[in-house]
């Protein structure tokens, strides 16, 4: 079975051919740690844990390669202002490297409560500044370099199409990339590589280089770092929309400078999460965390299902009330699966049929395999779950399979969840309805009442309307 990428290069859906047969090479942008990944940044996170794991679906053997900035990137993509890590121990009135270490760790845990996988590789700018000097030794042996007032500069003119993967006009580029006059560039759009103490003074962070004691550049850690561990031809490179303009644009421009040839084979970038006032963002101090929907109650796998229901590749509204709207599809959901599996009996093992399971392992496999498309992905899901043509058991087993990659612990042991909070026994729920329905015909609203609020206390609200009664999960 084919596996399906956009690819934010050719603009197109394209089958996906690895450069080595059965494995892939991933290299994914990760987080600067100089403050709290917010939920929008999170988003492009399972994003790419799931790509990971529907191509482990479909038996690729992946390399996951992630970077951890923690030097280099300025407030402005653009070249201007201070290191993001030096503002945060300011901010904190703690070292960088303490800082450093916080975020990372913190960023980890929302991983681990979103059932993120951590990759293979995780690389962090600091380890590995030997590396990004001798890549731009090679670009300056290649012409691709100039020195400005003590500053390594890449030349975008010495690089041919150089705004082929935003696919926009140099002018376009250089009016949505916040570009600020700089006067030691040549062209507006030229990038640092190296940066020396002639700028920015007070920088905590340096080393020695062959043009003087600084810092690298943000662009240049993701080229070095991605080429030493996955190679000078990489399958898939992923990242966020906010990627492409400036970041991603420069990265293909000194990789493929340095290399010779081409670099990225798909390149994969998920959209952002918006608020009601537009995208949510760090600058302006106003964003959500993991810690801060867990505040309002809900769990972490509410917000992973949530952002499931949207293709990766659309932008995606939230609001507390359209999460709480996917907390209660989720339970629902998990209340389906229990009922499953409390039906389940030791003798139903022997009625496993591998033809019927095969047909919706297929049906699945190609809802992902087509471009991640997760919301049908769930639909199949659902089929499974409501379909008579399989035993609980296959159920179980199908469901199992699809966790792989949906990762919303759908599955619990089967003694838990009589026990378990979530748990609702639907034969009883609609018996006692049954019984209120026929209470409210003979009028007896005492019966009537006493049977709402033994439903309530099951955290069950009835919902009536005229000649029916329905229920939801509180």
């Amino acid at each position: 079975m084919d596996f399906y990428i956009y690819n934010t290069m050719s603009r197109n859906k394209e089958k996906f051919i690895p450069v080595k047969k059965g494995r892939v090479g991933m290299y994914t942008c990760g987080p600067t740690v100089y403050n709290y990944a917010h939920i929008g940044n999170l988003r492009t996170y399972i994003f790419e844990d799931v790509l990971k794991k529907s191509l482990d679906y479909f038996g690729y053997n992946v390399k996951h390669v992630m970077n951890i900035t923690d030097v280099g990137h300025l407030e402005s993509d653009a070249d201007t202002g201070e290191d993001k890590m030096g503002l945060g121990a300011k901010r904190e009135n703690k070292t960088v490297w303490e800082i450093a270490k916080f975020y990372e760790d913190a960023f980890f845990e929302d991983c681990r409560k979103l059932n993120i996988k951590r990759p293979d590789v995780v690389c962090r700018a600091t380890d590995h500044i030997n590396d990004m000097i001798n890549m731009i030794k090679i670009l300056e042996k290649k012409g691709y370099t100039y020195i400005s007032d003590g500053n390594v500069y890449y030349s975008i003119d010495k690089f041919n199409n150089y705004n082929k993967l935003a696919n926009l006009s140099m002018e376009e580029l250089e009016a949505g990339s916040r570009v600020q006059v700089d006067k030691n560039k040549k062209n507006p759009l030229d990038f640092v590589l190296w940066f020396t103490k002639s700028k920015f003074k007070n920088q905590i962070m340096q080393w020695d280089s062959p043009w003087g004691r600084g810092f690298p550049g943000w662009h240049i850690e993701c080229s070095s770092m991605s080429i030493k561990y996955l190679g000078d031809n990489i399958d898939i490179h992923c990242g966020g929309v906010d990627h492409i303009p400036v970041h991603h644009t420069n990265e293909i421009a000194q990789s493929e400078g340095a290399l010779g040839h081409k670099w990225v084979n798909y390149w994969m970038h998920g959209e952002f999460l918006v608020l009601d006032g537009g995208k949510m963002s760090k600058s302006n101090g106003d964003f959500l965390t993991v810690d801060s929907i867990e505040k309002h109650g809900f769990s972490p796998l509410d917000y992973r299902y949530f952002c499931l229901q949207s293709r990766y590749r659309k932008q995606l509204l939230f609001s507390f009330n359209a999460l709480k709207d996917a907390e209660i599809s989720y339970k629902k959901l998990k209340d389906k699966i229990a009922n499953i599996i409390l039906q389940i009996k030791d003798t139903d093992k022997s009625e496993i049929d591998e033809k019927v399971m095969s047909y919706y392992k297929e049906k699945f496999a190609n809802q992902i395999g087509d471009d991640l498309n997760m919301p049908n992905a769930l639909t199949v899901l659902q089929e499974v779950i409501k379909t008579d043509k399989l035993s609980n058991i296959e159920k179980k087993n199908l469901i199992e399979s699809f966790d792989s990659v949906l990762s919303l612990d759908l599955i619990d042991s089967k003694n838990n969840y009589e026990n378990s909070k979530g748990y609702k026994d639907y034969n009883k729920i609609n018996k006692f309805i049954q019984e209120r329905n026929e209470a409210r015909l003979n009028k007896n609203w005492d019966k009537a009442d006493e049977i709402r609020n033994k439903l309530n206390s099951m955290g069950i609200e009835l919902i009536d309307s005229k000649g029916n009664t329905t229920w939801k999960i509180k």
